[in-house]
């Protein structure tokens, strides 16, 4: 969705439009909830957490303002913010680490090797820092960009984001499964 697209949309959100409030959660909600997926152990927990992600941008959207990482940053920084919060409450056990199912070919050999592949990528990415994790969940399933993670993060997300895709890129080099 182009930004002046999303712009109009944040100014109709701002109206309480239920409109333009569906199509910022139709854009986003898969993005959001992969990444609140991925730091919280259960699909309960992080559909809760998206839910009050959007309840507190429908709260704060007369805050939002276009610098950064955009209406997306914005609400992904809403997201990190609200699994914080449950990770203090204790509503967080441990962080799961499932990936959904690859799409697999006709060959039965094609389900084998792309389980390799995922074991090999979830493995190089369990090796990394937790810190690296949140920016590559960021950069990859959130589709943002490395100025985006920064902002939402609140760090020059480039070089720390470089540096996790070169690390894990590293590790699943070395394991020869994945990545060659």
């Amino acid at each position: 969705m182009e930004r002046e697209e999303l712009e109009a949309l944040v100014e109709e959100a701002r109206r309480s439009d239920p409109d333009a409030w569906e199509v910022i959660y139709r854009h986003s909600y898969a993005r959001l909830f992969a990444y609140a997926r991925r730091r919280l152990p259960n699909s309960e927990q992080a559909v809760d957490a998206v839910g009050e992600t959007f309840a507190r941008a429908y709260e704060d959207i007369h805050r939002f303002r276009w610098r950064g990482a955009g209406l997306t940053g914005w609400l992904y920084g809403i997201l990190r913010n609200v699994v914080f919060e449950m990770a203090r409450s204790g509503r967080r056990e441990s962080p799961s680490l499932e990936l959904d199912h690859p799409e697999t070919g006709t060959d039965a050999s094609d389900g084998v090797i792309a389980a390799e592949e995922a074991k090999a990528v979830r493995d190089a990415f369990a090796s990394l820092p937790s810190e690296d994790q949140e920016l590559l969940e960021l950069r990859v399933i959130g589709g943002l960009d490395s100025k985006a993670v920064g902002a939402v993060v609140g760090k020059t997300g480039r070089s720390r984001t470089d540096g996790a895709v070169s690390c894990a890129s590293e590790v699943t080099k070395a394991d020869g499964r994945a990545g060659s």
